[in-house]
């Protein structure tokens, strides 16, 4: 079976499969992919629990596997502390950021310029220098009132493939993952976070949807930074 084909209903997929069968399937994404694009298949790594689960997965799949992370000026130190860690033992992973000046407090008037900015930006970056076909994600459909429209494998920019390959992954199955691979997750969720984004725009939050900490108090509320919607390639006046 070709799964980067599949056109299966992904709630039945959430609902059906079990934790070993969901595990299965995206080694199975990961390994066709890569067979298909070699080098040019490259993961995107932001140092959440879903990426580092998802970047541990690639490595099972193929050592050689590169990936990138975006980082910001306004990334936690924690976080900071632990990228520092993850890239001293994976150097296949590319560290990029966009240290253009920008107003105060952009985050609070403008989040979305904010976030296309200091992330959109430097992914497009990322995407071309490492020449990327195919980047993998760990985009998950249970996340999130802003993802349940995404698929297993899609190409939003023509000629860029986006693999999702946890979509259909429940929340307490990624964590299952990690403790039974024994995989680091960055400290931040030891206070009770759910959902890790820059400093001023991510807090902890009690609700049932686990992005209900991100942007509280603005229209972006528990929405998308914009690197899941927003072009990659072949961007007119404005990256790639």
């Amino acid at each position: 079976m070709n799964l980067l084909e599949n056109k299966d209903d992904l709630k039945g997929l959430v609902d059906n499969l079990n934790f070993k069968e969901k595990v299965d399937r995206s080694l199975a994404l990961i390994e066709e992919a890569y067979e298909k694009y070699g080098d040019n298949l490259v993961v995107a790594n932001s140092l959440g629990k879903d990426s580092v689960a998802v970047w541990d997965l690639a490595k099972r799949v193929n050592p050689k596997i590169r990936g990138f992370i975006v980082t910001t000026r306004f990334k936690p130190k924690a976080t900071k502390l632990f990228m520092n860690e993850v890239t001293a033992r994976y150097p296949e992973l590319k560290i990029f950021s966009n240290e253009e000046q920008i107003p105060d407090k952009l985050y609070e008037t403008d989040p979305d310029k904010c976030c296309d900015i200091l992330k959109v930006k430097p992914i497009r970056q990322a995407v071309e220098e490492m020449k990327v076909k195919c980047w993998v994600t760990g985009l998950r459909c249970t996340e999130g009132r802003t993802r349940t429209d995404f698929t297993e494998v899609e190409e939003r920019d023509k000629g860029l493939i986006k693999l999702n390959p946890i979509l259909i992954w429940k929340e307490r199955e990624v964590w299952q993952y990690l403790a039974l691979y024994q995989v680091p997750v960055n400290p931040l969720y030891m206070q009770g976070y759910r959902s890790l984004g820059c400093a001023p725009c991510t807090h902890i939050s009690n609700d049932d949807d686990e992005r209900a900490g991100r942007w509280i108090g603005t229209s972006k509320c528990g929405g998308e930074c914009g690197i899941h919607t927003r072009p990659l390639i072949n961007v007119n006046g404005d990256g790639i």
